[in-house]
């Protein structure tokens, strides 16, 4: 019963919840365990001192209703003790692992830690740090673990969105704008979510890149040694309520995690054009949040801002499982809207977009646009339809899967052009340098050097304003140039890079690094010259990138095969997955010949598809019959 009265008068009603999860939240500071196993939670005594509160109004810009609570001083840190835990590597967008992974006892709360005794102590002592995610289940835990951790390290001032809500585009916007040393993302991106499936969280340094591995092999490194956790005894912050929470000299600001974003977007586009195109009675549009972050931006931007029926968002409520759905914007996860935009008297236009909003889909009607497409045909008109352009762009870049596409235009354009590895922070430092503007990989991911991320809205946006741009002299009445007006016409100019990626989820590891391997053997026997079936080798090798900014080297990026005819066929493990390994395959073959530009891609592409799975031995190695998704 003493611990009892303690613990009500610890928790102050302003900080909302339930009283069980703020009993939980509370051996965070009393017991070895920063999240304690779920069967075997105990609740040790109170005895922290409590915290006294003063609440008055804020002098904040944020919205008439907002709060600061005061206290009269950040409660001692505590340290406590931890041990290594293994596998903690962090992929090519962070960290992922099952959601029950993060939930053992100090999974999370050792990374956290391991972050902060890798950064100098500039780059975050007394600074801002910024805070969000996707929406996914476990990420309101998560972020009272981080937020706590942070104060122990001596960070000033988290600034986190509301709900814990944030696309991971608009944690770099708000990384960028408010000048912060850097912020977590908490995100499985297009991974599917709910207490069974997938959790993540990824660092992005002060420009709002994801941070270069020179910081998260220190992280990795780190997670091997790590002994102790330091950790402030605050409660837990309401996330619900926009507002600041002062703890002596450490504060937590709930901010929309819109407005930034949205402003942004208006400096970027023209709103007053796209709009002209959205309220057309001629022009219907539909897009498909997903159940995933974007649904808390897309009412504010498409519906409040450009025009657009409530109706013609799909999927709009961000749910913790995403509906029990993939949040994958391609042909496979997202068929509920390819199949509106194939269907009977369907949208002129349909977009998707996955988890964390970095991702998009882009379809006309009858018409699936490749992403590979989708980036060269936005560099190809961004100077004369989108503002931000209108001096033209500083360079082009894709990644060494994406197809060459983009390429052809960076060569009609004369702009500078860069072939990564697949990972943004590659983009990133071209960016930084002033050397890229527009870039894009063709995991459904497109860009530019308005923020430091991929970004799925951004990507909608841009086609939206190509198809207004086209259409702006265009009466009620006449006819639309159409999505696939736009692709054909560029094809007509550029030539066509039939291009498909198939996708085999959650091999066994061992079998699938034994196939890499293999491969890697087979180039290394090979020579120009040499026949594949009826195609002849120009080149192989493992993708290798020096950087021309900082002259890192990235080695093993992906097995090539290029053939004398311009045909590639690509092999990679996909780093962004949170179990097993996912095998992809890139076939790719450029068609000059406009009259065999309406092809299938699976036709066109049949003899190379057959001709990768017959080198490869994919079905000897993984058992694999089918791919799991076709894009």
């Amino acid at each position: 019963m003493e611990s009892a009265i303690a613990l009500t008068r610890f928790y102050h009603p302003l900080l909302t919840g339930s009283y069980s999860h703020h009993l939980r939240s509370l051996s965070l500071f009393n017991s070895t365990p920063i999240f304690p196993k779920l069967s075997s939670v105990k609740y040790p005594f109170a005895t922290i001192s409590p915290a006294r509160f003063i609440v008055t109004a804020s002098s904040s810009p944020l919205s008439p209703s907002t709060t600061v609570a005061e206290s009269q001083g950040l409660e001692q840190i505590k340290s406590v003790p931890t041990k290594p835990i293994e596998g903690q590597k962090t992929g090519t967008s962070g960290l992922r692992k099952k959601v029950k992974v993060f939930m053992q006892e100090n999974y999370l709360a050792n990374w956290i830690q391991a972050l902060f005794n890798s950064l100098p102590p500039e780059d975050f002592k007394n600074g801002l740090l910024v805070l969000g995610g996707d929406g996914r289940y476990f990420n309101k835990e998560a972020s009272q673990i981080i937020i706590k951790i942070a104060a122990g390290n001596g960070v000033g001032k988290i600034l986190v969105g509301k709900d814990g809500i944030m696309s991971t585009p608009a944690v770099s916007a708000v990384i960028r704008k408010r000048e912060a040393n850097g912020g977590f993302i908490m995100s499985a991106s297009h991974n599917p979510g709910g207490p069974d499936y997938d959790w993540g969280i990824k660092f992005n340094y002060s420009s709002g890149q994801p941070a270069p591995e020179s910081i998260t092999d220190k992280i990795y490194g780190n997670t091997l040694s790590i002994s102790e956790i330091k950790i402030a005894d605050i409660p837990d912050v309401d996330l619900s309520q926009l507002g600041v929470t002062k703890y002596g000299n450490f504060s937590v600001e709930v901010v929309d995690p819109v407005a930034d974003y949205l402003e942004l977007m208006e400096n970027v586009f023209d709103f007053s054009l796209i709009r002209s195109l959205i309220s057309r009675p001629d022009f219907r549009f539909t897009f498909d949040a997903m159940h995933a972050v974007t649904g808390a931006y897309a009412k504010p931007i498409f519906v409040d801002k450009l025009g657009a029926s409530l109706e013609s968002i799909a999927n709009g409520e961000p749910l913790e499982d995403f509906g029990h759905g993939h949040p994958d914007p391609n042909l496979t996860y997202a068929k509920d809207l390819v199949n509106i935009l194939y269907g009977e008297n369907g949208p002129d236009f349909g977009a998707a977009s996955d988890g964390d909003g970095d991702r998009n889909m882009i379809l006309g009607r009858r018409f699936f646009v490749t992403p590979s497409d989708s980036v060269a045909i936005i560099a190809a008109n961004a100077q004369d339809a989108i503002p931000y352009f209108q001096s033209g762009p500083k360079g082009l870049a894709r990644s060494m899967p994406t197809s060459g596409s983009l390429d052809r235009v960076a060569q009609k354009l004369n702009l500078p052009f860069y072939e990564v590895p697949t990972g943004w922070k590659f983009f990133s430092n071209l960016m930084d340098a002033g050397k890229l503007s527009i870039c894009g990989e063709e995991s459904f991911g497109t860009g530019s050097d308005h923020i430091r991320e991929k970004d799925g809205i951004w990507a909608v946006l841009a086609w939206l304003s190509i198809l207004a741009n086209r259409n702006k002299d265009k009466r009620s009445g006449e006819k639309l140039v159409s999505v696939a007006d736009v692709v054909t016409e560029h094809w007509a100019t550029y030539g066509r890079n039939f291009f498909s990626r198939y996708d085999y989820e959650e091999c066994e590891s061992e079998g699938a690094n034994k196939m890499i391997e293999y491969l890697r053997d087979l180039i290394s026997k090979s020579k120009a010259g040499d026949k594949f079936g009826s195609y002849v080798l120009d080149f192989a090798d493992d993708f290798t990138y020096t950087d021309p900014v900082d002259e890192s080297v990235a080695s093993k990026q992906g097995v090539r095969v290029v053939f004398s005819d311009g045909s590639r066929i690509i092999f990679r493990l996909s780093g962004t997955g949170s179990a097993g390994a996912t095998v992809r395959i890139y076939i790719e073959q450029f068609e000059l010949d406009v009259s065999k530009h309406d092809m299938d891609a699976q036709i066109a592409l049949k003899p190379l598809i057959d001709l990768a799975l017959s080198v490869s031995k994919l079905k000897d190695f993984t058992g694999r019959e089918k791919p799991t998704v076709i894009t």
